[in-house]
């Protein structure tokens, strides 16, 4: 084989890697679960393709491969969508809590495919939360480089002083853990509580609370008030909207998808068969 013909083959097998995916990412594409619970399905023996019972995960398809989960036969992935939530307090922001307590997704309507959240509220945070059905995306809009404001609502204990506050502004190091800039402001001072607006680009674990505290002034209330473009507005608590793929595409800089799909479930693992 000459030189040119081997760089051939290697340029034609770096395209064929592009059109396709690993099949964990594929299954949880379309819908039906987690990339790790596509790797437990496949271990299971519950996944085919082309015909043949799969036996390992790393395996990449294309679209003209067919795969059936259980007996049925899978679809294509679900075009990109992005839902806002107005997340209540005493809710896990994940899709399974090692010691039982109650998740967002397990309060999310039944209709709603599988999905997951856009970055996290604790436990004790509320307000706005997004919900996509597309990783990527999520990864996405969770990266400080995306440089989407994120603003909230913070009620504190204690008199406030701005120059306090204006420590932050240009981030602050605490415990060996660095913080990036924080925009803080005094929306008002009511007796010995007040509300403050708080911005941020990034936010680590307990961030807003952490940094508060250290500067003197617990935290009694979080609420997200907006992610970048998006604003929790009147959505009232539990209530979930979905963005219109328009509205998305022109956030994100993207033509609008033409292709709907409707979801399966909400990420649990599905104890019925895919249909």
């Amino acid at each position: 084989m000459t030189d040119k013909t081997k760089n051939a083959a290697k340029a034609e097998a770096k395209d064929g890697a592009k059109e396709g995916e690993r099949i964990a990412k594929r299954l949880a594409r379309a819908g039906l679960c987690s990339r790790r619970d596509a790797e437990r399905w496949i271990v299971e023996g519950r996944v085919m393709l082309n015909g043949k019972l799969l036996t390992t995960p790393a395996v990449v398809v294309t679209a003209a491969d067919r795969i059936v989960v259980d007996g049925q036969p899978v679809g294509g992935p679900e075009r990109t969508r992005l839902w806002l939530l107005h997340k209540k307090r005493g809710l896990m922001t994940t899709h399974r809590d090692p010691q039982g307590r109650p998740t967002v997704f397990e309060q999310l309507p039944e209709d709603m495919p599988r999905v997951i959240s856009v970055g996290r509220l604790d436990f004790n945070s509320e307000g706005l939360l997004l919900l996509t059905n597309d990783g990527a995306l999520a990864r996405k809009l969770e990266l400080p480089s995306q440089g989407w404001l994120r603003r909230y609502r913070v009620r504190v204990h204690g008199q406030v002083v701005e120059a306090l506050l204006a420590r932050v502004a240009n981030g602050i190091t605490i415990d060996g853990v660095e913080y990036g800039p924080i925009q803080a402001s005094i929306e008002r001072q009511k007796g010995d509580n007040a509300w403050l607006i708080i911005g941020l680009r990034e936010g680590k674990n307990r961030e807003i609370r952490r940094v508060l505290e250290h500067l003197g002034y617990p935290v009694s209330r979080l609420i997200r008030v907006a992610y970048g473009p998006f604003q929790l507005g009147n959505l009232v608590e539990g209530e979930v909207r979905e963005v219109a793929g328009k509205v998305l595409a022109e956030q994100l800089g993207e033509k609008p998808a033409k292709r709907p799909r409707t979801g399966q479930d909400r990420g649990q693992d599905r104890s019925k068969k895919p249909g």
